[in-house]
């Protein structure tokens, strides 16, 4: 696929229009599928190089609307990968103790480390979307958040972490369908709450914050990817194609013994 259709050009205007939530890539269900299980099996082997390797770092941000697709791209997409080297960090409201500091302190304990890959479930991007939304603060004090989260993701690449920031982008109407099925199906009902519906009314204020947050936030050291979220194979498949290409460009590599070998035998 044409990869860089889906990323969003660092100064450029953003029009949510320009990227289709139901593109298909020219492909179908069962071809996408089988595609994705073959990056699956790369991404797991790239992973485990780079926990060896422990040298690199990379840090997954994921942002969505709600029933966007976060917690099922997470499962598809690192199905397999080692545990030990992979962490998901999910943001959700603000605890009293965090409110009392600056909003990007509960974030950067979460970063990956050496060989690390972190996953962001939702993310410090919630300060310029919820609370921009809610009017939790003033406009001119998450006005100027989008400049501090730049300046906080280039101290995060300039100390070696790679950041791939992807929004999940749905429709209205798929949105409406995942809900109906939460709120009939009985063993999904405990994903369904009232506030989602709450939320789902600022559908267009929402949708106007995701596109200032990529238009202001899209940089050369951390771009934003838009990620069309309808099919969730299609979801899953570019997600995975993203993450190889990614990884395979920091070419993560296994590490020498720790011990000369020469001459040693099992007896």
């Amino acid at each position: 696929m044409d990869l860089e259709h889906y990323r969003v050009t660092p100064g450029s205007n953003v029009d949510l229009a320009q990227w289709a939530t139901d593109d298909d890539g020219g492909l179908d269900k069962d071809e996408g599928r089988h595609l994705a299980r073959e990056l699956n099996e790369r991404l797991e082997e790239l992973q485990e190089r780079l926990w060896a390797e422990h040298r690199h770092r990379l840090l997954v941000v994921l942002q969505a609307t709600d029933t966007g697709g976060k917690d099922g791209t997470i499962r598809h997409v690192f199905d397999g990968v080692n545990p030990q080297g992979v962490k998901v960090a999910a943001f959700k409201k603000p605890t009293e103790r965090e409110l009392a500091h600056d909003y990007l302190w509960r974030v950067h304990p979460h970063v990956p480390g050496d060989g690390e890959i972190v996953i962001f479930n939702r993310s410090h991007y919630e300060d310029v979307l919820v609370v921009r939304v809610h009017e939790l603060v003033p406009r001119a004090r998450w006005e100027r958040r989008y400049e501090h989260i730049n300046a906080f993701e280039k101290l995060l690449t300039d100390e070696g972490t790679t950041i791939v920031k992807l929004f999940l982008h749905l429709s209205r109407e798929e949105q409406a369908e995942r809900l109906r099925a939460r709120l009939e199906t009985p063993h999904k009902q405990w994903k369904f709450s009232l506030g989602d519906l709450a939320e789902r009314e600022r559908w267009d204020a929402y949708q106007e914050a995701f596109r200032v947050m990529l238009e202001r936030t899209s940089t050369p050291w951390a771009p934003w990817w838009v990620i069309p979220a309808d099919r969730k194979w299609f979801r899953n498949l570019l997600v995975s194609e993203i993450l190889v290409e990614v990884l395979e460009a920091l070419d993560p590599r296994w590490p020498p013994p720790t011990d000369d070998l020469t001459g040693v035998e099992i007896v």
